[in-house]
């Protein structure tokens, strides 16, 4: 270890901790207040970078005592905040920012994002990490006898049922269209744990459930993307939602789930999955079905990832869209946020099947059925491997823990979400 290099960087660390200590809350301060931590902070993140260039596998290594150890990513920023002080923000530091709203907040966040772009940019310390986040999660272990039991399983995000060896995954959020934030990652992993764990399940299926909002009430709603109402709040995290989002339950949905007692022929337990898109799949609802083996849409649904107009990095949809459409339909979508409506042409590079509303039950048991086969799990295996080498992902999401990172805090984010909630007040989410 560099000890100069990291002495100055503690140095620098506790010169931002005892300025921000002394300066207004971060929604207070007058500009050149707002300048001068900035400059600050923007010191002691330069020294982060250039000491976890060289150090991020040793650094990891002492975390997971030689990768003996298993450590989520929370788990890890966690650690990494005691045993190395001033690299990562304190449990403090980041519990006063959880109650401030996103525009209020100090961005402490950013700084788990360089610890962790330099971690996943690591190859073997990056590996070993992608591999314990593919592990089932405590609460889906703790809930597994119940659910082996009887097949069904109720959180407030998701309902899963078990029938004739298919297990079938509602996202039920009529609050707020299935709008993603912190607890539904966390149902959803859990829910994608339980299913693949079942040895009675073959097939699984993601629909979006029956809505209460006004505008959309008795109709069925995949997805409406990131909450940008809890956004605006401050309660979508870096780490527990848009990177456990990624690196948890929807790698496992390309990857299978890592047991201890897999069989000897393969690392995960993987199985097919369906969507069925009914009414829209916006932001992260398009970002998901990217993940599946067969996707269904009703006549009158639309696909959109509006991350540009929304200042966001769209997860790993600019890792995987380009490859079902191209770059320049990818490129329309991401940075211009064309929508594509079920029924028009490019529709059919990101959909299997597009039928008429009241068919689509008719159609999900067609594709369960197909989906049944024994040679559908290795052949999905080697498609997976051809399409989206590990390494090729853990490099991507290196890059992306960054970059959105600083992203939640752009000024442009923030305007926007403010302007967005105000506009939607009270009801969660819906864009145009």
């Amino acid at each position: 270890m560099s000890v100069s290099l990291w002495s100055a960087l503690q140095a620098t660390a506790a010169q931002v901790e005892k300025l921000v200590s002394e300066l207004p809350e971060p929604g207070s301060r007058l500009p050149e207040e707002q300048l001068e931590v900035a400059a600050a902070k923007d010191a002691a993140r330069e020294l982060r970078m250039r000491f976890l260039e060289t150090r991020a596998e040793a650094v990891y290594d002492r975390l997971t005592n030689g990768g003996t150890e298993r450590l989520r990513i929370a788990e890890l920023v966690e650690a990494a905040a005691v045993e190395f002080p001033g690299l990562m923000p304190t449990a403090e530091q980041l519990a006063a920012d959880r109650a401030r709203r996103q525009a209020d907040k100090e961005g402490y966040e950013i700084d788990q994002g360089i610890f962790l772009r330099a971690v996943l940019g690591a190859p073997r310390a990056g590996a070993h990490l992608l591999d314990t986040m593919l592990r089932p999660t405590p609460r889906a272990l703790g809930l597994l006898p119940e659910f082996l039991r009887t097949g069904v399983l109720e959180t407030k995000s998701v309902r899963v049922e078990r029938r004739d060896g298919a297990a079938y995954l509602t996202m039920c959020r009529d609050d707020c269209l299935n709008a993603e934030d912190n607890q539904q990652v966390d149902d959803m992993e859990t829910a994608v744990d339980l299913v693949l764990l079942d040895p009675q399940v073959k097939v699984c299926v993601l629909r979006g459930g029956t809505m209460t909002h006004p505008r959309y009430r008795g109709r069925r709603v995949f997805s409406a993307g990131i909450n940008l109402k809890s956004l605006h709040a401050g309660d979508i995290s870096l780490v527990g939602f848009l990177l456990q989002r990624e690196l948890g339950y929807i790698h496992k949905l390309v990857r299978g789930i890592r047991t201890e007692d897999a069989p000897w022929h393969s690392r995960t337990v993987e199985k097919p999955w369906v969507a069925a898109v009914e009414t829209f799949a916006i932001g992260g609802g398009t970002q998901l079905l990217l993940a599946f083996d067969h996707i269904i849409a009703a006549s009158d649904a639309y696909l959109s990832l509006p991350a540009a107009r929304e200042g966001i990095v769209p997860g790993a949809g600019n890792f995987r869209l380009g490859r079902y459409t191209g770059p320049r339909v990818s490129r329309q979508v991401i940075l211009q946020g064309r929508r594509i409506r079920a029924t028009e042409p490019d529709a059919r590079l990101l959909i299997d099947e597009v039928v008429e509303p009241e068919e689509i039950d008719a159609a999900v048991a067609g594709a369960v059925d197909r989906l049944r086969g024994p040679a559908v799990v290795p052949n999905r295996r080697m498609l997976n491997l051809a399409e989206e080498p590990v390494d090729d992902f853990r490099r991507y999401m290196a890059e992306f823990a960054l970059q959105q990172a600083l992203r939640l805090y752009g000024e442009d984010v923030i305007s926007k979400v403010g302007r967005f909630v105000e506009e939607v007040r009270p009801t969660c989410l819906v864009r145009s």
